[in-house]
């Protein structure tokens, strides 16, 4: 089965997630998307992060209705921070009848070769990259492991709907229903 590995912290995951998600799952070869929760990414600071657990069940509330999409808790049973190559090592173990592909936003691949062992991420995995407002123009853009998907461009920042509820202002339309009940009734980001 191929699948499409989305990483993030999903703090908390909105409907630009949930859209990018789908796009991949429909437009692209993949079969699967699994969205990997991601404990602490190394290039964020801890501070706003919600529990694992907590933004786990976030993601699962958004996508129990999409057969395509799953979740992925790998991470939290890894050291941290978690980096990429280590996630992606444990994962094809885990499930060698499997072929993975990486998920990221045009922004991230202008920076990809910061990761770590990301030249052996480029020979082993295939990179699926969406367009984002502040893409530019990168190296890899012509690698022949790394394919562009044309989706919609989206701009919705989780940092946003943070400030909102903390400000007591609605997010409708930005997460789920289902996540909107759920932040309200755990009173998250307050």
């Amino acid at each position: 089965m191929k699948i499409g590995l989305f990483f993030g912290s999903f703090n908390p995951i909105h409907i630009g997630h949930l859209i990018i998600a789908n796009t991949m799952a429909e437009n692209t070869h993949l079969e699967e998307v699994w969205f990997v929760v991601s404990p602490q990414n190394p290039f964020k600071k801890q501070k706003s992060l919600l529990h694992e657990f907590d933004r786990l069940d976030m993601v699962e509330k958004a996508i129990q209705d999409n057969y395509k999409l799953k979740t992925c808790d790998v991470e939290f049973h890894l050291p941290r921070p978690s980096y990429t190559i280590d996630t992606l090592t444990v994962l094809q173990e885990k499930h060698p009848d499997h072929e993975f592909g990486l998920i990221m936003g045009g922004d991230n691949l202008s920076h990809f070769h910061k990761w770590k062992n990301y030249e052996q991420i480029l020979e082993y995995f295939r990179l699926y990259v969406y367009p984002r407002p502040d893409s530019r123009p990168s190296d890899l853009d012509k690698h022949p492991k790394v394919s562009f998907v044309e989706s919609p461009l989206m701009s919705i920042s989780a940092t946003f709907i943070r400030k909102s509820i903390k400000a007591q202002k609605s997010i409708r339309y930005l997460v789920p229903e289902s996540v909107d009940l759920y932040i309200k009734e755990k009173r998250f980001y307050l």
